[in-house]
């Protein structure tokens, strides 16, 4: 495992071996992200966790709690837009560097896809189920 020193604000945190929880937990005490000041430095404390080789048991339970601690901040100040049907297909496309073409081999046929996509016909259950299939998610959110 690397040394590592982390500096968050005024602190300078010293990242070393076999760190025990409550080490940690004096280094960089875990609250409540209510800024976005709060939220980049506890972010850069989970980097330079994440950036060691190997973590001993009580650092993955701390990179755990402030995952935990980033994750609620986000789903409340910057939660995620649900998408559904085509807006979620299309969204899943882009993000997997896809376009239309690539669900031609899974969906049939050209013209099938691009009236799916028009939303000019409906997905069969089928069809949800291989998509879901494709991308790994839930049929339901089709």
């Amino acid at each position: 495992m690397q040394n590592m020193t982390q500096t968050i604000g005024n602190k300078t945190l010293g990242f070393n071996q076999n760190r025990s929880y409550l080490k940690l937990l004096n280094l960089f005490p875990p609250r409540l992200i209510k800024t976005e000041e709060d939220y980049f430095a506890t972010q850069k404390v989970i980097d330079s966790l994440i950036d060691q080789d190997e973590l001993n048991q009580d650092e993955r339970d701390y990179l755990n709690l402030l995952g935990t601690l980033i994750a609620e901040y986000e789903a409340k100040y910057d939660p995620l837009p649900q998408l559904t049907g085509i807006d979620l297909i299309r969204a899943l496309l882009a993000e997997m560097n896809l376009t239309e073409y690539d669900l031609i081999s899974l969906l049939g046929n050209q013209e099938k896809v691009t009236q799916i996509l028009n939303q000019k016909r409906e997905l069969t259950n089928q069809e949800k189920a291989i998509l879901a299939d494709f991308f790994q998610i839930s049929a339901d959110y089709f």
